[in-house]
């Protein structure tokens, strides 16, 4: 008789990165010291982002994969954020995470799911079809959800959650690359 393969329950929250403060703009800088366009110039560089970006809005990817919110994010932001660090290990199996937040493992819409649940955005689990319709269309200013019939992922503030993330160099769903998002349908929560 076979026995059923025993799947490792959902790890317990994981310590959060520190969450950078937003720079003091009072004091004078140093003589000689770069002013902050070039900082901001040479950080979008180092980043590989628009020099016109604010990285005050840009989260930071650790080396284990998980994320740290910016500073100037709002606060159901960084609770997407926490709760997607919660799941970015755990193990992906398709109907994971759906009928309940908690599970043993996820698969794509399910972990969008829980993290999307933690800021109350969504009240339920939710299939990619039914992410498709969520929300407001067109992305969103801090959360962006793209999502069809087969697959659903979000990129939430510059950072890509994404179940086809596992197989990446850091095992987790949180990316820094972005995707084609061809085929898919693009949904934000109001406001952010």
């Amino acid at each position: 008789m076979l026995r059923p393969k025993a799947v490792a329950p959902l790890p317990p929250p994981v310590p959060d990165p520190p969450r950078p403060k937003p720079p003091s703009t009072s004091a004078a800088p140093a003589s000689g010291a770069p002013s902050d366009a070039e900082v901001r110039r040479e950080l979008a560089q180092a980043l590989g982002v628009k020099a016109s970006a604010d990285l005050t809005h840009v989260a930071e990817l650790t080396p284990s994969g998980l994320a740290a919110a910016p500073p100037a994010a709002p606060d159901a932001v960084d609770a997407v954020i926490r709760a997607g660090n919660r799941v970015a290990h755990a193990p992906y199996v398709y109907g994971g995470g759906h009928g309940r937040f908690i599970d043993t493992a996820y698969d794509c819409s399910g972990s969008l799911s829980f993290a999307l649940a933690s800021a109350h955005l969504v009240g339920t689990t939710m299939d990619s079809s039914s992410l498709a319709r969520w929300g407001r269309p067109g992305p969103g200013k801090w959360i962006t959800v793209y999502a069809n019939a087969g697959h659903a992922f979000m990129v939430v503030a510059g950072l890509r959650f994404d179940t086809s993330g596992r197989a990446g160099p850091r095992g987790s769903r949180w990316q820094p690359a972005l995707r084609s998002v061809s085929g898919f349908t693009v949904r934000h929560p109001a406001g952010l």
